[in-house]
């Protein structure tokens, strides 16, 4: 290997596919540095690449999309809970870092609806919205601060948030940095926080791990997770960590080792199965990650998760019709409870039908959805309605909403 291969570090293409793996499971910053990187990449590159530069920043927006969205679950779980106060920090961080009009939108209006005294009977007055302004005062804006951090420790079990409420405005200002994405404020603010509070016990190396990984530091994230573990033995999300630093160093061995020192409480979670699971998949032993997946759901209730991991298995070794039925049923299973249907579902779902050549009403409906739901996106879905119009036999549609691509494109660019 030449020199200069040695020191360039992965190529665009390899970081482009780490951060889709990190995206699918919901490693949202950890995805957008390696989406970064790979844009970085790209840009420096002699040949233009435009098609691939604007895949890599629609990726990009994306992460913060998904966030966005977890932080609207989160917030409607903590009003669900009678926390309004925590609920209202989260929807106000999860609109200043979506640039989806609609998300902001539909954020917006849970905003002002937290804000109507009618929703709140004991309350005297008013909640006040934390929007903030160019001239906020810095009083609300600490405020702001207490409530966003109150609201993250909120969803934590409660020996874990007991510990975080009591530690340093240090690890207050690293933790909120570490869930903002500013990382290398994260590890600086962390560090320090660690210094005050070196007791064996503490919980800080767990987040200073994860800071570490987000910086590409992992064998500084690696030394704390495995210290922290002797004293934490049941914290999944040390495993979680550790997990992802030796699927990148191809350690599988250690991975396997690892998951077998997990407590026969941890051993049986979900969170286990699709560790070992994934570990199968990073491994490119796809056949054995579907059969495993499958003897899961045979065993155990129906899981949407592993049933995506399952759909995922299936698509890797070209087995489109399976996965097909497999999304189907999700989508299914949702509408039947009325529950909010996952975008990134629905586009695998319209994706593989579309390359299986099924152009139906269904697909074509679904494509409507999605340009509205991942806007960001709807040059695409518009040009995939435009060609199932045409292979309908419907000409005039057809041209129309490849008018739309057109535009949609020139929009986004």
């Amino acid at each position: 290997m030449s020199l200069l291969k040695l020191f360039s570090g992965p190529s665009p293409e390899k970081l482009e596919e780490k951060g889709d793996a990190l995206f699918a499971a919901g490693h949202w910053g950890q995805a957008k540095l390696a989406y970064e990187g790979a844009l970085d990449k790209r840009q420096k590159r002699s040949g233009q690449d435009i098609d691939a530069r604007h895949r890599l920043a629609e990726k990009i927006r994306e992460t913060f999309n998904a966030l966005a969205r977890e932080h609207r679950q989160t917030a409607q779980n903590l009003i669900e809970g009678g926390h309004y106060d925590e609920a209202r920090a989260l929807l106000t961080l999860a609109m200043e870092v979506t640039a989806d009009r609609q998300l902001k939108a539909e954020l917006d209006a849970q905003l002002h609806a937290l804000t109507s005294p009618r929703n709140h009977p004991n309350d005297r007055e008013p909640m006040v919205s934390t929007v903030r302004s160019e001239d906020s005062d810095p009083l609300l804006d600490e405020a702001s601060e207490d409530d966003y951090f109150q609201a993250l420790c909120g969803t934590l079990p409660q020996e874990v948030r007991d510990a975080y409420l009591a530690y340093s405005e240090d690890f207050k200002s690293g933790y909120i940095a570490l869930n903002r994405g500013d990382f290398q404020a994260a590890a600086e603010s962390l560090s320090r926080a660690m210094a005050q509070n070196p007791q064996p016990e503490s919980y800080i190396p767990l987040e200073l791990a994860s800071a570490k990984l987000n910086l590409d530091r992992p064998a500084e994230a690696r030394e704390l997770l495995e210290s922290f573990l002797e004293h934490h033995p049941h914290a999944l999300p040390a495993y979680q960590l550790l997990c992802e630093i030796y699927w990148d160093e191809e350690d599988f061995d250690r991975v396997d080792a690892l998951l077998a020192s997990l407590s026969e409480e941890l051993a049986e979670s979900v969170a286990a199965v699709l560790l070992k699971g994934e570990t199968l998949m990073r491994a490119g032993r796809h056949a054995d990650a579907r059969n495993f997946f499958r003897q899961f759901l045979k065993g155990y209730d129906w899981n949407d998760t592993v049933a995506r991991e399952l759909a995922k298995a299936h698509e890797a070794l070209n087995e489109s019709a399976e996965a097909r039925a497999i999304y189907r049923e999700i989508i299914g299973r949702c509408d039947s409870c009325r529950a909010r249907i996952d975008p990134a579902i629905k586009h695998r779902y319209a994706e593989l039908c579309f390359a299986d050549g099924l152009y139906t009403t269904e697909i074509l409906e679904m494509y409507l959805a999605l340009a509205r739901e991942i806007p960001e996106n709807a040059a695409g879905y518009f040009d995939r309605i435009s060609r199932i119009y045409a292979a309908q036999g419907n000409p005039t549609e057809a041209e129309r909403f490849h008018s739309f691509a057109r535009r949609a494109a020139a929009e986004r660019d």
